[in-house]
């Protein structure tokens, strides 16, 4: 069995992050790096200076739950524990990152702040932390560059390869590293 090292207080924000990101499509390690840095637990209200509350794992703020309620979604299913509101935030970054104006990170970026500064902010942070996941998940799952035309597959030792594994399993994986994005080209 493949160790992935994490640790317990950890467990369910990997799992969350990951599950979420390959439901929606998009890079694992930026799911990952905004869980980091929102860095919410499950029942969780933080005041901001506006008046609204970020909520939950993901802190989602409360401006959206308005939006939200069209599809039946409350404030007590966004601060839950599970990996709901990972999937709520991935469906939100997915958003941000197909309909929104910048680079890849100040898409991303909008999920805290479409405010200049806040945005720059946040947007320097999550970029190292997802440089930072980003190897993490390239040392535990096989990997591949989504914006290359032919795939490659890295797999750290002691994974699961290509060879030990059925095709049709093989085309499930989930677990994936968009180098070229996170060094910040198209």
């Amino acid at each position: 069995m493949l160790s992935l090292e994490i640790p317990p207080n950890l467990q369910e924000c990997v799992i969350c992050s990951i599950s979420a990101a390959a439901a929606y499509e998009i890079p694992a390690n930026i799911v990952l790096a905004v869980a980091e840095k929102e860095g919410g637990k499950p029942g969780q209200w933080v005041p901001n200076p506006n008046g609204t509350y970020d909520v939950g794992r993901m802190q989602f703020n409360t401006a959206y739950l308005k939006t939200l309620a069209n599809y039946g979604i409350t404030a007590n299913d966004v601060a839950a524990t599970g990996c709901y509101s990972f999937h709520l935030a991935a469906w939100r970054l997915r958003q941000h990152i197909q309909h929104d104006t910048g680079d890849l990170w100040t898409r991303v970026a909008n999920y805290h702040s479409r405010t200049y500064t806040h945005n720059q902010t946040y947007r320097a942070d999550l970029m190292v932390k997802a440089a930072k996941w980003a190897d993490w998940l390239a040392g535990r799952f096989v990997t591949y560059d989504v914006a290359r035309t032919s795939v490659q597959t890295f797999a750290p030792v002691g994974a699961v390869t290509a060879s030990s594994r059925p095709s049709a399993e093989l085309a499930s994986v989930p677990a994936y590293v968009p180098r070229q994005l996170i060094n910040g080209r198209p």
